[in-house]
């Protein structure tokens, strides 16, 4: 059953606040990569012709400096970065150890800065959460980032700050949601030894970066739902009932960390899921009512039209406001004005310029998605 698009925000203490920085206006990547779309600057312009920003409710991101980036990333790494960063320039040997520079992760102009912002803002958002609010910081969810090196157009993983943060806040439980299409695999390896984190992942099945089997348990404290092609609405619904809830309730969080990668929506170059926004949406709200410490991060989303809809619509929900049934002229006249050069023009349908919220996509819940609760939950 399709839930109202016009649902208001979940059951918090206080109001939620979005965190954000101009340095993701920036040119980024490179011409022909795949995050070189408008994101996270079209979510800020989008809502804030939506009239969506109280007084306050947008805070600044800052920059991570080099001693809070050491409390999970290599020393040495972190140097390499830097230094190509300034020089513009990457070495074979340096290339080659730490995954920079290449055609996955390129070096561009800014890097180091746009890289240490994001983690600066998901520490940020993890501090303000827990005066007991949702804070959702859009350019986070860089998960596939490793300790001493690049991956999956990841830097840094800025998701593990936020969890540090609430366990250095004396959090003893952090539960970890990754709804990318992607699996989270940095973040789980991450805390793999670590009983306070429980990292829970749906992501497509054979996928890049082929981990996340459903047997995969890490050390105990990871949950793995790989799901099949055309994923859909009621089957996400099905898993949030059925499998993500109830380990939840078992596993009594404290804080909560959601990555919310728009690449699991219909029409994505990268994936082959088919949520709805709306579906993402009522997934991420029904964990953020029952946790009132929560941190909502972005992730992947190749389509600006999906990922600017989608996590300007998400905010709306947290926030409060109202989805519009028709989007105003000037959002729509912003709308018609993305480019990508993995979606071709004929193949933008008109509600992706028209409508915010997209209908609800149902379909059956199929035997290989209705198996995955018993196997993560016994």
């Amino acid at each position: 059953m399709q839930p109202n698009a016009q649902n208001t925000s979940p059951n918090l203490s206080r109001k939620a606040l979005f965190v954000g920085s101009d340095v993701y206006r920036e040119a980024a990547f490179g011409k022909h990569h795949p995050l070189s779309i408008i994101r996270v600057s079209g979510v800020v312009d989008l809502c804030t012709m939506l009239g969506w920003f109280e007084h306050e409710q947008f805070r600044e991101s800052p920059r991570a400096s080099i001693e809070q980036l050491q409390k999970f990333h290599n020393a040495d790494y972190i140097g390499a970065l830097i230094e190509a960063d300034a020089k513009g320039s990457v070495e074979r040997e340096v290339r080659e150890r730490y995954r920079i520079g290449t055609m996955e992760n390129p070096l561009f102009p800014g890097l180091y800065r746009r890289a240490s912002t994001a983690v600066g803002g998901s520490i940020l958002a993890a501090e303000l959460a827990m005066d007991g609010r949702a804070v959702f910081h859009p350019s986070g969810g860089t998960h596939h980032g490793r300790a001493d090196r690049a991956s999956g157009f990841c830097y840094f993983n800025d998701p593990v700050f936020a969890i540090l943060t609430f366990l250095e806040q004396g959090i003893s439980r952090v539960l970890y949601v990754d709804l990318d299409a992607h699996h989270g695999d940095g973040v789980q390896d991450a805390f793999a030894q670590d009983s306070r984190v429980l990292t829970v992942s749906i992501h497509e099945e054979k996928r890049w970066p082929h981990s996340g089997l459903v047997e995969d348990r890490a050390a105990g404290g990871a949950r793995n739902l790989p799901v099949p092609r055309n994923f859909n609405d009621n089957e996400l619904d099905y898993l949030m009932d059925n499998a993500v809830l109830p380990l939840a309730r078992d596993f009594r969080p404290e804080a909560l960390v959601i990555t919310c990668g728009a690449d699991a929506l219909e029409g994505d170059p990268l994936s082959h899921l088919a949520l709805s926004n709306t579906g993402l949406w009522t997934a991420v709200e029904k964990l953020v009512q029952d946790c009132s410490r929560s941190v909502v991060l972005g992730g992947g989303g190749y389509n600006p039209w999906g990922v600017v809809r989608c996590w300007s619509g998400l905010w709306g929900r947290l926030s409060g406001y109202d989805i519009p049934a028709i989007l105003p002229p000037e959002a729509r006249a912003f709308l018609q004005s993305f480019e990508c050069d993995l979606i071709d023009e004929d193949e933008v349908p008109g509600n992706w310029i028209t409508h915010l919220a997209d209908p609800w996509n149902d379909g059956p819940v199929r035997p290989e998605v209705s198996r995955l609760p018993e196997l993560v939950l016994h």
